[in-house]
Order: C-alpha cells, then structure tokens, then sequence
C-alpha cells in the first residue's frame, strides 16, 4: 500500500487514491499511483475546466480539423495548424529554461502533427519593472524564447506584452506556434494496429521535470518554496534535428502515431495514445534511453525531460524509421508494442510494475466548481466620470501613455528574435499582426496575432473575453485578413476558489458567444489554473491566438501613414467611457470601471467595411485604436513607419463627448483609415453602404501630431519627441 504522504506529495488527494483503488480492485503501485498524478492532475486531466469548455464552438467558416494535441483550417491542399500553451510557474521559478521549453514544446506539436513550423508568437505578462525581479524575468524569459526560437530556425513573428502589479510572483509566458502540411498527410496522436511497434525517439530520460504537471502546475506557489527540479532543460539543437528527422519519418507513410512527450511524460503518451487508438501497449522501461543511473519505474514514467516523442511505427518498418532518425543523430529504440488486450502494461526489467485499462488515466473524476461573483466586484465597477478631473496639459498625458511599459515600443524584446528565418514573414513584429506567405499558394498569406486584456477582464471578465476576440479579428481586418479560427489560453488563479472559477466561467461563456457570433472555431487550446501566490492571483487572463485567410497578399495593409496629405477617417463612435484604461491608471492611479461597451453588430460591420476597403484598394493604412485610446494611436500611425515618418492634423474630431475620453478613452470597434483625396467618395459609398458611422477628422503631412478643437490647439508634439518617448521607454527600464 502506497503511503498517504507519498501520494499526496505527488498531488492525489485522498478523495482521488480512493477512487483509484475502486478502479483497479486493488492498492495501485507506486508507478501506478505516480501515473495517475500526472494524468490526474489539473493541467493534464482539466477537472475543473473540462466541462465548460464544452461551450466553445469546434465548427466556424472555414474547414477545421481537431486533433488530440492541437488543431488547425484547411487552406486548398494545405493544413494551417496552430496551438497556443502556457509555461507560467516554469518561467517563473527559471525563466530561461521556463520560456525556452515552453517554445520547444509546443513546437513539437505542431510538427508531431506532419506540419513544418513556420512561426511562432508570445503573449507576455510581467509585474512593473521597477521591482527588480521583474526585471530579471522579462530579461530570462525574452533571452528563452530567442535563444531557442533562433537556433532551430523558427521565427518569433509576433506577440504581445503587458505590466500589471498583479504579475509580480507569478508571470504569464503563452506561447502559439504555427505550422503548414499537405493535409492528407497529417497524423494522429495514437496507437493502433496489434503488433506494431512503440518506439521512443530523441533525448535520453532524466529527473528533469519530475512533477512538472502534478506539483509545479497544478498548484499555487508558496512562500519560500523551492520548486526548480519540476523545471525542464531544453536542448535546442536536438529540436532541430527532431524537426527534420520527424517530417522525414511521417513522409514515409510509416508512422501510425505519434506525440511529444510533454506535461506527464511517457505517461501522457503511453495513455493518450492507447486511448485514441482504442488499443492496449506494453512497454519495457529497461528499453527507454537514460542519462542517469538508478531512475525509478515511477520516474522514468513521470519524467518532463525535454525533446523526446513516442512513435507507433508499422510492424517491419522499425530498422527504417530508426535509420531517418539516427542519420539525423537522434535516437530511435523500441521500447515496446501494440496490444490486443486494452491495457497499458509496464514492464521493468520483465517485471510488471504498472498495469490499467487506459480509460482510467485518461477519463479523470471532472468536478463541479463553486463559482460566485466576488464581493469588491460591484463597488470595483463603480466610476464616476464627473469625479475624474480633465487634465490641464494633453500633451504631457500623450507622452505619458506613450512611455507606459505596455503601450510603448516592445523594440528591444522582438530585435532579440530571428523573425526573417524561412522567409516567410511579410510583415515583422510590431503591427497590427504579422502576416506570413504561403509558398507554394501563389498570393495567398495567413495573418496571425494575439490579444487579450487582463484589465477590462479583471473588472468585466464576460465581456473583458468577447473583446479579447473581437479585437483581434479587428486587427487582422486592418491588415486585410478574414479571421476563421482562433486557439486560446486561458489563464486564471485557483479553482477551489469560487471568485476565481466565477472569473473562469465567465470569461470561456464570453469567448463561447462571441465565436459563435463570428462563426470562428476554437481548434485548440490551453488552460493554466493556479496562477496566483501568496499575495492574491493574477487578473483573469484569457489570451486569444488567431489566424486570419488573405487572398492577395498584395493587398495587406498597415497602420502607419503612407503619403504627406492623405485623409483621414475615423470608424465607429466615441462613447463617454473610461473603465479599465491605460488612461485611468497611468494618470489617475485607478482600476475601476466597467470594460468598454462592445457592439458585436457594429464590430462585425467596422471589420467587413475595412475589408471591402483594402481589398478595393482604397486606402493606404488602417489602425484600430485599443490601450491608450484614439491619441495613441494617431501617434503610432504618425511613428510606426518603417522607411518615414509622416505627422498629422486633425482638427474636426466628433467632441460629443468630453475631450480626454474622445482622445485617451478606448471605446471599441474603432479603425483610423487614411485614403487619398480622389478616392474619398468611393470610401464614403462602401462606408455608408454598410452602415458604419464615420467622420473625416483630419490629413496627413508636417513633422508633428497637432489635434486642435475649434481654434484651441489640444496636443502639438514633434515625431521625434514622439518616437523618443515610445521607442526608448523599455530600453531605458532595463538599462
């Protein structure tokens, strides 16, 4: 019988251990008992998620497919497959490591799939990097990603980052990779076919890791408490060569299955893969590659060590499949094979040390969280405009947001990526998304981006989600793409904690009805619990990847002005509204307020008219306005250009509202266009035609951003004080 401090050490309750021996009619084995921690923990078995998550929609516009790992669409002859998974509580105990595996590993389930990695993204969270540690996270976690990303040749095209005081002890590192494969050679993760064999590929098994998915993400971090052996050591030129020498091995037709051996190990794989093949495994663990002597049957199956796949190959192919692999210097062994009988069975040295139907692991006890709305909520939503003073000077406000940590320049952290590699990449970091070729499909370009605001769903968490969504379809419709699916990441504190799950459920019920309203499908996903330490958990934080079709890559578009003398037009309305912005916090300290209105039938009309726009090619930028409102983004039109930098007047803005929030709120379904005068009217009939609200607020041309009312002249700076303050606020923090 296997002690009650052993098993709740590897993070069963007693609850759980109960059911355990109820299943097998017996006391479970240590191996066993390790084996259903990590398959049973929250990170892999999703037992507080699981049944919500039912409510996003699996079906949307386009073509999709779902697999056990990830999903993707179906472009003509080509599969785009995409995921986006977190590695928070690693990054924040090593966040090298922590950021860096976190790249390798979702990496491998894009190629696992028969898909060649073509980009990745991130979404970042930090607490203020006045806090030294901080400071050194940001620091680890951006040299992870690029030292990892750089050198097997998979290029960081895009993300996003954010600074809340909410973030200090626990960051957020989400991570989204892209991949493209002729999709009737996609492959499963599962096994099948008695007698076919179970081959383990790639680095040797260590006590890296250990518990990574049982103790390091499924629980809180405590004071003082040392957690870095949970943490996984990547090897990055193994990746590589494991990219390559996969993709080879899939193209032979000789590969029934396969899957990275990520949270849980051999465990996850030997399970999950069984389960989907509705078949039973054996392996032997004096078969499986080690780099350390005297492992354990419990540790070899629980081990997190990095780049290592499990792979069912068809029975007499093995000699093939392993020469592929050792040509490209990776190891390749059977460790085992398919059995009649569904059960996983372990061996160790012929002795049976574990032995289960699959169903077990894999179908764990799914529970009914307590939700309910917290208390501070409703005072939390309360905001009295007529109490917030309009400021005296507008243009030290817009230098003011310019240079907050989570509007300026993110420079500094995407100059450190190699986002040209495999020469795909039309446009690089810094837009409103990055656009990436498909080679081989003549003008056809997918746009990917990320989103998501903690703050509007920290006060509003329904609709805080649905803007998460809309306004990364509105970013890529500004630069010419029709979203069709989305993956997600949803990042929340702890469970058992009713305000908690009430934030989760809340904002998954957001994301669900705003999907459906844009026929998109989630294809794939992630949820991180557990996000919070000792001073209280992070702002719900669901991150929204999504991939957007462009049909002539010709016609993409971008946010900053092209020509001295353009118009400009404003899309959508002002609305006297000022909860969760950068505005209320930066100048007045204050997070408070309801998340801006969102009209999802104006949003969808903004986004279909900027399209038609782009396409007709009768405009030469588009922006949406999001954090810091209307004024910044002016600003970043004026400084985001490439080759020059072209300022602005304006000078009929609709002030119906009060002048800071015209200028600084951030109503949603915004879009600032730019067109040339002669084709104003053919831009006023499709604008019309679909019944968006519009006005000309200005032109393009000089070397400032002037924005006057009347007579009275609100905001006249230089683009170059401009550009200092926006690109020099984050170089000049962690100097």
């Amino acid at each position: 019988m296997v002690k009650k401090e052993v098993y709740r050490s590897l993070g069963l309750t007693d609850e759980q251990y109960k059911r355990i021996v109820e299943l097998l009619g017996r006391e479970p084995s240590l191996t066993e008992v390790a084996m259903f921690s990590g398959e049973w923990s929250e990170h892999c078995g999703y037992l507080s998620s699981r049944r919500w998550l039912k409510l996003l929609p699996k079906e949307g516009k386009s073509s999709v497919f779902i697999g056990e790992d990830c999903g993707g669409i179906i472009v003509d002859n080509l599969a785009i497959v995409f995921k986006v998974e977190s590695h928070n509580h690693p990054s924040q105990v090593e966040p090298k490591q922590g950021a860096a595996t976190g790249v390798g590993g979702i990496i491998r389930d894009i190629f696992t799939t028969g898909a060649r990695p073509i980009a990745c993204l991130n979404s970042l969270r930090f607490g203020p990097l006045e806090h030294p540690y901080n400071k050194y996270l940001l620091w680890g976690v951006v040299d992870g990603i690029q030292s990892y990303g750089n050198s097997i040749g998979v290029p960081t095209v895009g993300g996003e980052i954010y600074f809340e005081e909410c973030y200090t002890g626990n960051c957020l590192v989400n991570v989204m990779s892209i991949g493209v494969g002729e999709k009737d050679r996609l492959v499963r993760a599962s096994a099948g076919g008695v007698g076919n064999s179970i081959m383990y590929v790639g680095a040797r098994t260590g006590r890296d890791g250990i518990g990574g998915c049982s103790i390091l993400a499924s629980q809180e971090f405590r004071e003082k408490e040392e957690k870095k052996p949970s943490v996984q050591i990547g090897d990055l030129f193994t990746e590589k060569c494991l990219i390559e020498a996969t993709l080879e091995a899939i193209a032979t037709g000789y590969i029934i299955g396969i899957k990275d051996m990520g949270a849980a190990g051999l465990t996850c794989c030997v399970s999950e893969m069984s389960f989907c093949g509705n078949c039973g495994v054996e392996i032997e663990l004096e078969l499986v590659p080690k780099r350390e002597e005297g492992m354990l049957p419990w540790e070899i199956m629980l081990s997190e060590s990095q780049e290592r796949l499990l792979v069912c190959v068809k029975q007499g192919k093995e000699k093939e499949v392993a020469e592929i692999f050792s040509r490209w210097g990776v190891e390749a062994e059977v460790i085992g094979k398919v059995i009649k009988e569904k059960v996983i069975r372990v061996k160790n040295k012929g002795e049976v040390v574990a032995e289960m139907n699959p169903d077990f692991l894999v179908n764990p006890p799914l529970y009914e969280m307590s939700y309910k709305k917290p208390e501070y909520w409703e005072e939390l939503n309360k905001l009295n405009i007529e109490e917030i003073p309009p400021p005296q000077d507008y243009n030290e406000i817009l230098v003011k947001l310019l240079s907050s940590p989570s509007i300026c320049s993110k420079a500094w952290v995407y100059e450190q990526y190699d986002y040209m590699v495999q020469t795909n990449t039309i446009f690089p970091p810094g837009r409103e998304a990055s656009v990436l070729r498909l080679k081989g499909k003549d003008r056809k370009a997918i746009a990917v981006t990320m989103d998501g605001n903690s703050r509007y769903c920290y006060l509003s968490p329904y609709r805080g989600a649905q803007i998460a969504v809309a306004e990364a379809a509105r970013n890529l419709a500004c630069c010419g793409a029709e979203a069709v699916a989305i993956t997600d990441c949803l990042n929340f504190g702890n469970p058992q904690k009713p305000d908690r799950f009430w934030q989760f459920k809340s904002c998954v019920e957001g994301i669900a009805e705003v999907c459906k309203f844009f026929n998109l499908a989630v294809v794939s996903g992630n949820v991180s619990f557990y996000n919070e330490n000792p001073r209280g958990a992070i702002y719900p934080t669901p991150i929204i990847g999504m991939v957007g079709i462009i049909d002539d890559v010709y016609l993409v578009c971008s946010p900053d002005f092209k020509n001295e003398g353009d118009v400009v037009i404003l899309l959508g309305v002002c609305r006297e509204e000022l909860g969760g912005s950068e505005y209320l916090k930066q100048v007045y300290g204050k997070v408070k307020g309801e998340a801006p209105f969102l009209d999802l039938s104006l949003e969808k009309k903004v986004q279909e008219t900027v399209l038609e726009l782009i396409r007709k090619k009768l405009i030469n930028s588009a922006h949406d306005c999001s954090e810091g409102g209307l004024a910044v983004a002016l600003a970043e039109c004026c400084i985001s250009g490439r080759e020059r930098k072209i300022g602005v007047v304006i000078d009929r803005l609709p002030f119906s509202v009060r002048e800071d929030i015209v200028l600084f709120g951030e109503s949603q379904s915004r879009v600032i266009l730019t067109c040339q005068e002669k084709f104003v009217d053919e831009v006023r009939e499709v604008i019309n035609k679909n019944n968006v609200p519009w006005c000309i607020i200005g032109r393009t041309g000089g070397e400032s951003l002037r924005i006057l009312k009347g007579r009275r002249e609100l905001v006249n700076l230089s683009l170059e004080e401009l550009s200092n303050q926006w690109e020099g606020t984050l170089p000049k923090m962690l100097s």
